[in-house]
């Protein structure tokens, strides 16, 4: 392949992707358009989605992209992503460990035939 046959292909793949986007970028206005005002509810599924493509992204192209969405909330999901990825509270155990039964009833049986220990 030559360098022009190189160049040409990617001149055409980038033409392609910019009339993808375009295509899309109109598709969300026409459905924000649709919804109005109203506020679109996702569940978490489709905001994980949403929150890994925009990181990818970066704030700047995702404020040119983004219809539905703010730049700052996509990229807030995001964060909230990671921090429970790095969450071990469901991990953790609190408090002092159990005693097994056979030492709690040893305790009480001594306990009780000696009750002047306090």
């Amino acid at each position: 392949m030559t360098v022009e046959c190189v160049a040409d292909n990617a001149g055409w793949m980038n033409r392609h992707q910019q009339d993808m986007i375009e295509y899309l970028r109109e598709e969300n206005k026409i459905l924000r358009e649709k919804f109005g005002k109203r506020r679109i509810i996702l569940n978490d599924d489709q905001r994980r989605r949403l929150a890994v493509r925009g990181k990818e992204l970066g704030k700047k192209l995702l404020s040119e992209v983004s219809t539905i969405f703010s730049p700052d909330t996509i990229l807030r999901w995001h964060r909230t992503l990671i921090a429970q990825k790095y969450d071990g509270s469901k991990n953790r155990k609190f408090g002092r460990p159990q005693i097994s039964d056979e030492l709690r009833n040893i305790i009480i049986k001594v306990a009780k035939s000696n009750r002047g220990w306090g």
